[in-house]
């Protein structure tokens, strides 16, 4: 056990207020982190402030550089990462590697859209009256960034906040979760070696209490939230008049024609509701199927679903995780008890055991249950039958939810009206709606957030347009 100072400024403090990190699996203590004043908020604000204007004036070749040498940095270390996301999240290590690997992969992307990433001529003698002038636009840093990430993605995530913030020639200050701090820090370590400027990314700690005097500073020019709906729009509301994308949950639909391969659709829905005790917010929560394949589907998913190994996240063999905390098990316990008690059949699952709970499957459910309508960011999902494939797609449409959604078919015209038909952000065809490479654009509707992410879409969210026009006289 150590104790992990904050990145403040360039450098490491260890601060008066500390907290600790316990481990999912066993509630061993991990390390404890030093959390910052509100004073060494201020100071960071400062530093980002004077950081953003080193930034703004770098070459992009610079800029580049300094990213991909982050993502060398990440893979040189690439035991070391994956390691402390299995302990400090409880992430079975091959998914905890699988992060690693796209961490270093967004950073990548990063660095070669930090070379292109600029903006357009305009025709302007499209009419008579700009006939003799020309015009283009460019991107400018928005300046400082505040990000706010969360626990089950402790590097990728927090990547895809640091990344193209940096790549837009901005600077950041993180405020990772407080289950999972470890990991960016770890992060800081490798961004330190980067050369760009020292105060670009700061990695802070804070109090919710703290948060408030970040969101109404005038040298925060932006905010990036990945979180639940309800902490982020509640963000928004205090931002005012800031921009603020959001990276909110979802309770990710899956359709499953009567045309599809149903074993590999069963096998790809069931990595998706059980990858990480289903706390991903793209997890297949509410499965469709036809009723002519019903029955081989249910029977495959269930069969998966019950042959899942438990156990230690450090042990390779360890398939299913220990959620983040007992709390967040005993909540989705009550959502499956209370499920059963209003008429819905358990097929397999239900059963917990301090923060491990089993996966679940559950049957003849109603969408107003709270499994069904709510995100349940758990190792839970939901099996319904349909008929007619615009049924499905009203059903799957069912929810205040709209971030991705699967569709299992060999039917092209199927697809593409699935595409047109789903309210989501991102509609994968023969595929889980867990489904995302990392230079896509990625973000929901309705509750499910606002803005995108995906390297180039977040700088575009990071940046502002400038127009100039010139006169050929």
């Amino acid at each position: 056990m150590t104790d992990k100072p904050l990145l403040l400024g360039g450098g490491w403090r260890t601060t008066a207020t500390t907290r600790a990190v316990r481990s999912p699996y066993n509630s061993e203590l991990v390390a404890n982190f030093s959390v910052a004043s509100a004073a060494e908020v201020e100071e960071a604000l400062a530093a980002a402030a004077r950081a953003a204007a080193e930034m703004r004036e770098l070459p992009r070749h610079r800029v580049a550089e300094s990213l991909r040498a982050i993502a060398d940095g990440i893979r040189a270390r690439a035991e070391e990462f994956a390691r402390t996301i299995a302990t400090e999240a409880g992430k079975p290590i091959k998914s905890a590697r699988a992060e690693v690997g796209r961490g270093a992969m967004t950073f990548i992307h990063a660095s070669e859209e930090a070379r292109r990433f600029a903006g357009e001529v305009v025709p302007l003698d499209g009419q008579s009256t700009g006939a003799g002038r020309t015009g283009w636009t460019e991107r400018f840093p928005r300046g400082v960034v505040f990000g706010i990430t969360p626990f089950n993605f402790p590097l990728n995530l927090v990547a895809h906040k640091v990344a193209p913030a940096l790549a837009s020639r901005n600077a950041i200050v993180v405020k990772p979760s407080p289950r999972t701090p470890l990991t960016s820090l770890l992060l800081g370590e490798v961004f330190l070696e980067s050369g760009l400027p020292r105060a670009a990314l700061q990695i802070v700690p804070m109090e919710v209490e703290t948060i408030d005097a970040v969101l109404e500073d005038e040298r925060v020019g932006m905010v990036s939230f990945t979180g639940s709906a309800e902490v982020g729009w509640l963000l928004r509301r205090r931002a005012a008049r800031k921009p603020v994308a959001l990276e909110l949950g979802g309770n990710a639909p899956v359709i499953v024609d009567e045309t599809a391969d149903v074993a590999f659709a069963a096998e790809r829905t069931a990595a998706s509701a059980f990858a990480y005790a289903g706390q991903v917010c793209i997890s297949a929560q509410r499965v469709l199927v036809h009723d002519r394949i019903a029955e081989e589907f249910t029977g495959r998913f269930v069969n998966l679903a019950k042959s899942l190994k438990a156990g230690d996240p450090l042990d390779e063999a360890t398939e299913l995780s220990n959620m983040i905390d007992e709390a967040a098990a005993r909540r989705a316990e009550g959502w499956i008890n209370e499920a059963v008690g209003a008429g819905a059949r358990l097929l397999c699952g239900g059963r917990r055991e301090g923060s491990l709970l089993e996966a679940t499957v559950l049957t003849d459910v109603q969408a107003e249950m709270r499994v069904c309508s709510e995100e349940v960011f758990a190792p839970v999902a939901t099996l319904q039958t349909f008929g007619d494939f615009d049924e499905a797609i009203a059903e799957a449409n069912n929810t205040r939810y709209g971030l991705q959604a699967g569709v299992f078919t060999r039917e092209t015209a199927r697809a593409l009206r699935a595409f047109r038909g789903l309210d989501f952000g991102g509609v994968i065809v023969n595929d889980s709606p867990a489904f995302r490479v990392d230079n896509m654009p990625y973000g929901g509707v309705k509750l499910s957030g606002a803005g995108r992410e995906g390297i180039r879409y977040a700088m575009e969210e990071m940046t502002e347009q400038r127009l100039i026009v010139l006169s050929d006289e």
